[in-house]
């Protein structure tokens, strides 16, 4: 497996290899024993599938607050999605900062994703499905959202922001500015 660091400390992209031949091809996404060699350890405790009919779909910029805080594994099993983490641990050095990478069902491409950062992507391709693994259970009194678009945070999503499609959830989400963080930076040796 290929490991990325990224701009944001503990957000990662992993590129599985894939064994093709003549019936197509194969991919280990996670192995537990072998990602543990590399420092990377996480329990998960749910799958999650979305299915997403047009280009310009977004979902996001989601999280879960503790005690039920996710981190997240993140690929595209058809389709193609622009993917987005935001560190939103106050007191970080790269606090209301972002990274977004393309995950497609062609490049194989996951994004890990820490607790402590928020979570979204858009659709680039009609009939675009994600997957992911969360290190914890759905919670509903854990579940928020901040805005996609606020302009505090500046993310380019590749589209006219005002044609997107939204969830209501997501279409009232608070600013960046006007939310307040369940999460603490804790500096690594």
């Amino acid at each position: 497996m290929q490991i990325e660091t990224t701009s944001l400390s503990g957000v990662l992209i992993l590129t599985p290899r894939r064994f093709g031949d003549a019936r197509g091809w194969f991919s280990e996404v996670w192995n537990k024993d072998t990602l543990a060699r590399e420092g990377i350890s996480v329990d998960f405790a749910q799958d999650n599938h979305s299915y997403s009919a047009v280009p310009g779909t977004v979902r996001g910029l989601h999280f879960q607050s503790p005690p039920h805080a996710q981190a997240k594994l993140v690929r595209c099993g058809r389709g193609r999605v622009f993917d987005v983490a935001v560190d939103i641990r106050i007191g970080s050095p790269t606090y209301g900062r972002w990274v977004g990478v393309e995950l497609s069902a062609e490049n194989g491409r996951q994004l890990l994703i820490p607790a402590g950062f928020l979570h979204g992507f858009v659709t680039r391709e009609p009939d675009s499905e994600l997957l992911y693994k969360c290190s914890d259970v759905y919670a509903p009194d854990c579940d928020g959202a901040v805005r996609f678009d606020d302009p505090d945070i500046s993310i380019d999503w590749g589209i006219d922001t005002a044609t997107a499609t939204l969830s209501e959830k997501d279409a009232k989400a608070p600013y960046l500015k006007d939310f307040q963080s369940p999460f603490r930076y804790e500096a690594r040796p």
